[in-house]
């Protein structure tokens, strides 16, 4: 039989709405939770008035929360979990996107993935790119997984849908593991952790372009399914995207988690593909190249090398990284491009003379990084420290902790001294750490101090290492 995946109308944030779409979808697709179930949510980073559609809605959550528990016969416990993006403290984000509220009044368990003990769950499918992954326990003790992407495009992945939701089952130690040239390929490791009995995905009002800081787009829908191929492929039809294009789908596909052919799924409910589609014509995507997207800036440029393993461009590190980091500093202060002073950044292997401009500064990002050659008449040498995957140790990783972050780049600067360049190491430099050195070497704001961020966000920070420590003794 063919796998099934449903389209349904919603036309705004109504939870009993939303219950009620849920409700009628898990009846026709023969959803019944069992044991522990838990809901993980898109939450990669949320705030009402900066990053309002960046997350699944606390009302899209209500509203499949009220239906799950009017479906369920004898769980034993339902649970909310996730990990949010760039080290913030996931109990920030959890609060901002509303769900305290939602948790508390359905009496359900919340779980931060940051929190908890993350175990090694082994690997065995073929093509894989490692033998085993780091996982929280709440989420290899479940029985029964739902996942509520958010419906979004991607700078890095053009999509995030139910596959590339599973980025945020991991902790911040493991989850910068891979996430450069091999992105795609450890999408498709996490599926093999657990299968998701149910997806619901929040395309109430999509994101386009951007995954933190996305445009609003109204698709007016409500997608569910019980396989994550399925979803995912027919969510690409929707918004003209080529399922095969996807390279993570097309790989986890390969491996035998399900169909990437409409030919192979029933495509039911009461929004047709075509309606869509004529609706998503000028939805928009932002794959593109760093050098291309920063030509006409006025604060930033980039010059791209070669980058390692034969790759032509590094889709999942850096250079997404960064258009991601310069729409924080724009959704902070939209004039931001004519405040920031010129700041060069180089990624991959460069051979060529980087002819700054007269006080340009330059951000050397990344551990395969590499050039020599003079600034300002200064002879200078970055090297390479890049290491293939076969050269790190997934059970050795190393702090990702927010506090360290922060004061990793004040370090950095303050050890090159006032040099006219910073070479940031890493692999991947993050979101985060991209707008700290922006704003060292730029001379600006620094979103990461903003009053509307800095105080809560340290708040939840020392809640957050508080509580794990207490998981520690526990343990």
């Amino acid at each position: 039989m063919k796998l099934k995946v449903i389209i349904r109308r919603c036309s705004g944030y109504d939870p009993e709405m939303i219950s009620g779409i849920i409700s009628q979808g898990m009846e026709e697709l023969g959803v019944k939770p069992f044991g522990r179930v838990l809901l993980k949510p898109n939450t990669v980073i949320a705030h009402p008035e900066i990053f309002p559609h960046a997350f699944t809605r606390r009302e899209f959550l209500d509203g499949v929360l009220d239906a799950v528990k009017g479906a369920s016969r004898g769980v034993k416990e339902i649970g909310v979990g996730e990990r949010c993006g760039i080290t913030i403290p996931t109990r920030f984000c959890f609060k901002n996107a509303g769900y305290i509220d939602v948790i508390k009044r359905h009496g359900v368990r919340t779980y931060y993935f940051d929190e908890e003990k993350s175990v090694p769950v082994k690997l065995e499918k073929p093509g894989r790119l490692r033998d085993r992954v780091f996982i929280p326990q709440s989420v290899v003790k479940s029985d029964f997984l739902i996942n509520l992407p958010k419906f979004k495009a991607h700078p890095w992945t053009r999509l995030t849908l139910s596959l590339k939701n599973f980025i945020g089952i991991q902790d911040d130690r493991h989850r910068l593991v891979d996430h450069n040239i091999h992105l795609e390929e450890k999408i498709a490791d996490l599926q093999e952790v657990v299968q998701p009995k149910f997806i619901a995905i929040d395309g109430i009002i999509a994101g386009q372009k951007m995954m933190l800081t996305p445009d609003p787009f109204p698709l007016g829908a409500i997608i569910m399914g019980t396989n994550s191929c399925a979803v995912d492929t027919v969510c690409c039809h929707m918004v003209h995207v080529d399922p095969l294009d996807l390279e993570h789908l097309s790989l986890t596909s390969k491996r035998g988690f399900g169909p990437i052919s409409l030919d192979d799924i029933d495509v039911t409910g009461d929004y047709p593909l075509d309606e869509i589609r004529e609706k998503t014509k000028n939805f928009a995507f932002c794959m593109e190249r760093i050098d291309s997207y920063f030509k006409n800036h006025k604060a930033v440029s980039c010059t791209v090398g070669k980058f390692p393993e034969g790759r032509d461009y590094c889709w999942g590190g850096c250079p997404g990284a960064l258009q991601e980091a310069m729409h924080i500093f724009k959704g902070f202060d939209p004039g931001i491009e004519n405040k920031m002073g010129r700041v060069r950044v180089v990624i991959g292997k460069v051979d060529k003379p980087l002819d700054l401009e007269e006080g340009e500064k330059v951000l050397f990002a990344g551990d395969c990084t590499s050039w020599e050659g003079k600034i300002h008449g200064k002879t200078i040498k970055i090297e390479s420290s890049y290491k293939k995957k076969s050269e790190i140790d997934e059970g050795r990783t190393k702090s990702n902790d927010m506090l360290l972050k922060n004061i990793k780049p004040l370090i950095t600067r303050l050890t090159q001294g006032k040099k006219r360049f910073i070479h940031a190491r890493g692999c991947t430099i993050s979101v985060a750490d991209q707008v700290h050195y922006l704003s060292l070497l730029g001379k600006t704001k620094n979103p990461n101090y903003d009053k509307r961020l800095f105080f809560n966000v340290t708040i939840s920070y020392l809640r957050m290492v508080f509580s794990r420590f207490l998981n520690i003794i526990k343990n």
